[in-house]
């Protein structure tokens, strides 16, 4: 996660996803490294962080994690009220 080029990292960033996944959970090394990586979707590790949102159970997620879980559903909620309108 630390390689110079983009590409290669974000092979290490599909691998904790994937990781997730097939585990149920994570390290706390990559948990630190998906939080240093940035926040959003756009970012090198967002498809990783969504899948470990996804694939964690809710309360084996770290503190930020869990509130992004919440935030993520709150938007989905009032998107989908929006749309029902």
């Amino acid at each position: 996660m630390r390689l110079p080029d983009a590409a290669q990292r974000g092979f290490a960033y599909t691998a904790a996803g994937t990781a997730a996944r097939l585990h149920g959970e994570l390290t706390p090394e990559l948990y630190a490294a998906l939080r240093t990586a940035g926040p959003g979707r756009r970012s090198i590790a967002g498809h990783a962080i969504a899948d470990t949102m996804t694939f964690v159970p809710f309360r084996r997620l770290p503190l930020w994690l869990k509130g992004r879980t919440i935030a993520a559903y709150v938007a989905d909620r009032r998107d989908i009220r929006r749309l029902a309108e």
